[in-house]
């Protein structure tokens, strides 16, 4: 009997979800995150997709807002010629509902318009500005690698 109890205490516990902060994240308040992408290095890119995966995985859809900003060398892994297996998993987040975001002012430096971008992707001027109102308006910074 001890050994029937001690599994199901076992198994309940390996099954059980995270515990969120309190305020919990709700639909009218959900959790708010940026991740930033300043690299464009297939690992590193790759780094930050998993940990978006577990990010998703974690939180209700929705109770969760996710806001990938791309700027300086990061803006090449949201071109079109990038890593395919790669565009693949990014265009997945997308179907999430994970937004991402293009620096314009790096787009203007290397002299590459929006056709050069995989589609559904959004445009700022400033990425990194971005990124600072972003934080300003509640949203969690992280950086993956």
């Amino acid at each position: 009997m001890k050994k029937l109890f001690v599994i199901l205490v076992l198994s309940v516990g390996l099954f059980a979800q995270s515990t969120f902060s309190d305020p919990q994240p709700t639909f009218d308040n959900p959790r708010k995150i940026v991740v930033q992408i300043y690299d464009s290095d297939l690992d590193k890119i790759n780094h930050n997709l998993s940990t978006l995966y577990n990010i998703l995985k974690e939180y209700p859809q929705e109770s969760l807002k996710v806001v990938v900003i791309a700027y300086a060398n990061g803006v090449r892994a949201l071109k079109k010629d990038y890593d395919k297996k790669t565009l693949v998993r990014i265009n997945s987040l997308m179907e999430y509902d994970v937004e991402f975001i293009v620096c314009r002012n790096t787009m203007e430096t290397m002299k590459w318009t929006e056709n050069d971008f995989i589609d559904d992707v959004s445009y700022v001027q400033a990425g990194i500005v971005e990124l600072i109102e972003r934080q300003v308006d509640g949203f969690i910074g992280i950086i993956a690698y």
